[in-house]
C-alpha cells in the first residue's frame, strides 16, 4: 500500500507525500539514465535525488545506459551528485549497456562507480571537435593507422583542455585513475567492464543490483561534511518513476516535436493575421510557439538556422502576392531546408532533426503558404456581393402561374415575377432587375 501510494506520489511529482511515505523505512532508491542525456533526464535525475533525500533513503543508485548527451544537461547532473546529501552510486547496467561521452563524466562523478558484466565506458571527447576527418588515401609519408589528431583551432583546444580539466577534477576527488581520464577526453579512449575495474577507472564489478548491494555493504563513502557507512543487508529497492513532468519535458525538447511546434505556432500566427476573428489558430499558434521557444532555450540551437527557416517562410508566404511562381518560391524553399538542417547545432545523433521530417514539412510548408494563402488573398481581393444584386443575371424557371402573374423560385423562395412576354410553367427566364419584391425578367427564346 505504501509503494502504491509513493509511485502515484511520484508520478504526480508530490515529494512530500513521497517522504512522508518512505520515512518508516531503509531504502535505496534506484534512478534510470536512460538514452541521449538532454534536459529531461537531468530534471528526472535532480528531482529524484531530491525526493529520495526528503524520503530519508540511504542511497541512490543511478542505473546508466547512455550513449552520451548534451554538455550542459551532464554538467547539472553532476552538480547535483556532488551537493548531495547521500551515496549516490554510478551502475552501468544491464549488459550491453555503456556509459559513454555525458556517461563516464556521471559515472567518474559518483561516490561509488560500478559496472555490469559486458558493459563499457569511454570516448568522452566533445562531439563537435571528435567528429572524424575526412577520410584520405594513405601516402608514403602517411601511416595507415589512425593515430587520432590534435585540436585545429584554439577554441577546439580551449574545449578539450576545459573537458580534461573538468573529469581529472572528478577523478582526484573520488580517487580513480585521473590518466585514463584524459585518454577519454582527448584520444576518445573506451573500456570494458573488466578493464575498467583493473585500471581502477571503477570500484565494483556487479552482475545485478542484488550483487551491488551485497558489495557495498560495509563500505565507507566520504560526503562533503560526513563519512558514511553503507549498511544495505536490509535495504529494500524503490524503483523511482518517470512522472509526466519528465515525459512533457522529454516531449517538448525532442528537437523533431520542438520543430514542428515551432512551425504549428508560425502557421497559426499567419492564418490568424490573414484571417482575424477566427481565434482557434491564434490560440493554438501562439501556445505552440511558445512551447518551441521554451525547448529551444535549452536546446543547442543554431540562431543562423532559426533564422534561415523564418527568411524562407517569408519568402514564402511573399511568393503568395507574387503574380507567378518564380524566385521567391524557389528561394523560400532552399532556405527553408537549409536552416532546418542547420537547426539543431550538435552532432550528437539523438539531437538532429530527422531528414525525412525536414522534407515533408517543407512540402507542406510550401503548399500551406504558397497555395492556400494564395488563395486566401484571392478571396480577400473578391468584390463583395450583399442584397439581392447577386440574382442580376440569374437564370429561373416559372414554377407556377396563378391569376396571370408568373412566379419563380430563388433562394427556396417563390417570387412574383414581370415580364413583357406572356410565361407558362416550366417556361426559363433571365432575371434582369429587381424592383422591391418583384423580379423584372425576359423570357429565353424557345423557353
Amino acid at each position: 500500500m505504501v509503494y502504491l501510494l509513493r509511485k502515484a506520489a511520484a508520478c504526480l511529482g508530490l515529494s512530500w507525500v513521497i517522504g512522508f511515505a518512505g520515512s518508516a523505512w531503509a531504502e535505496a532508491w534506484l534512478i534510470d539514465i536512460k538514452g541521449a542525456i538532454g534536459p529531461a533526464t537531468a530534471d528526472h535525475m535532480i528531482r529524484g535525488l531530491e525526493q529520495a533525500a526528503d524520503s530519508n533513503a540511504e542511497m541512490v543508485i543511478l542505473r546508466i545506459d547512455t550513449p552520451g548527451g548534451l554538455d550542459s544537461a551532464m554538467r547539472d547532473m553532476i552538480k547535483a551528485i556532488l551537493a548531495a546529501d547521500l551515496p549516490v552510486i554510478g551502475y552501468v547496467a544491464p549488459s550491453g549497456a555503456r556509459a559513454a561521452s555525458a556517461g563516464t563524466y556521471l559515472l567518474y562523478a559518483t561516490h561509488i562507480a560500478a559496472m555490469a558484466p559486458g558493459t563499457n565506458l569511454g570516448a568522452a571527447t566533445p562531439v563537435q571537435i571528435g567528429a572524424p576527418s575526412m577520410p584520405q588515401m594513405p601516402g608514403k609519408d602517411q601511416p595507415e593507422t589512425n593515430q587520432g589528431s590534435e585540436p585545429a583551432t584554439a577554441m577546439e583546444r580551449k574545449i578539450i583542455n576545459d573537458a580534461v580539466a573538468y573529469i581529472q577534477s572528478m577523478a582526484q576527488l573520488r580517487g580513480r585513475n585521473a590518466e585514463w581520464a584524459e585518454q577519454a577526453v582527448r584520444q576518445g579512449a573506451s573500456l570494458s567492464s573488466e578493464d575498467a575495474l583493473a585500471a581502477q577507472v571503477i570500484d565494483l564489478l556487479a552482475s545485478s543490483i542484488d550483487d551491488l548491494l551485497a558489495q557495498l555493504e560495509g563500505r565507507e563513502v566520504q560526503l562533503s561534511d560526513r563519512v558514511v557507512t553503507l549498511s544495505t543487508a536490509q535495504l529494500a529497492l524503490y524503483e523511482h518513476p518517470v512522472d509526466w513532468r519528465s515525459e512533457f519535458l522529454a516531449a517538448i525538447t525532442d528537437p523533431s516535436i520542438a520543430y514542428i511546434l515551432m512551425l504549428v505556432g508560425i502557421y497559426g500566427l499567419i492564418i490568424e493575421f490573414y484571417n482575424p476573428g477566427i481565434g482557434l489558430p491564434g490560440v493554438v499558434g501562439a501556445v505552440c510557439l511558445l512551447l518551441a521557444m521554451y525547448a529551444f532555450q535549452v536546446l543547442p540551437v543554431s540562431y543562423v538556422g532559426l533564422g534561415l527557416i523564418l527568411l524562407g517562410i517569408g519568402l514564402m508566404a511573399a511568393e503568395a502576392f507574387a503574380p507567378s511562381f518564380g524566385v521567391l518560391g524557389i528561394g523560400g524553399v532552399i532556405a527553408f531546408v537549409v536552416g532546418s538542417i542547420m537547426l539543431m547545432d550538435t552532432d550528437l545523433p539523438g539531437y538532429q532533426i530527422a531528414m525525412p521530417v525536414i522534407l515533408a514539412v517543407s512540402v507542406f510548408s510550401f503548399a500551406v503558404l504558397v497555395g492556400a494563402l494564395g488563395l486566401m488573398l484571392k478571396a480577400r481581393r473578391r468584390a463583395v456581393v450583399t442584397g439581392l444584386d447577386h440574382l442580376l443575371g440569374a437564370n429561373a424557371q416559372v414554377e407556377a402561374v396563378m391569376d396571370g402573374v408568373a412566379r419563380v423560385r430563388m433562394d427556396g423562395e417563390l417570387w412574383e415575377v414581370a415580364c413583357d412576354e406572356a410565361l407558362a410553367v416550366e417556361d426559363s427566364v433571365t432575371i434582369d432587375s429587381i424592383d422591391g419584391v418583384v423580379l423584372s425578367v425576359t423570357k429565353h427564346k424557345g423557353g
